[in-house]
């Protein structure tokens, strides 16, 4: 691996953290809930959920820890948003490793044709 393509060590502790909470089925349809329709509470989260309200906030910490969402308090209850940068981190993490993959796919082309010759 080249090194201007390779990842640094620090990147990856970064993304690891980001990449296990998005991980998990049910925190990962928490976020695509909260990017279908917005800020959200606990409670309302809670509806129709197959696990416990307790355990739906378990996850959002989870995923607040990672830095995927961000807490507001508004009265007694605290409303969960989606953090778009850390979102947008994911995606060029994801971007990085695409182009990585379509670099290693081109070396390996290069090398089969040339065998060939």
């Amino acid at each position: 691996m080249s090194r201007s393509s390779a990842v640094s060590r620090s990147a990856v502790r970064d993304a690891a953290p980001l990449f296990a909470a998005l991980g998990d089925e049910t925190r990962l349809q928490l976020v695509m809930r909260l990017a279908a329709e917005g800020p959200a509470s606990i409670t309302s989260l809670s509806v129709n959920a197959r696990v416990s309200r307790q355990a739906i906030s378990k996850h959002l910490d989870v995923l607040s820890d990672a830095g995927l969402v961000r807490s507001t308090r508004r009265g007694r209850e605290r409303v969960l948003d989606l953090a778009p940068d850390r979102l947008s981190d994911a995606h060029d993490y994801l971007n990085r490793i695409s182009r990585m993959w379509d670099q290693a796919i081109g070396r390996l082309k290069a090398f089969v044709e040339t065998d060939e010759k």
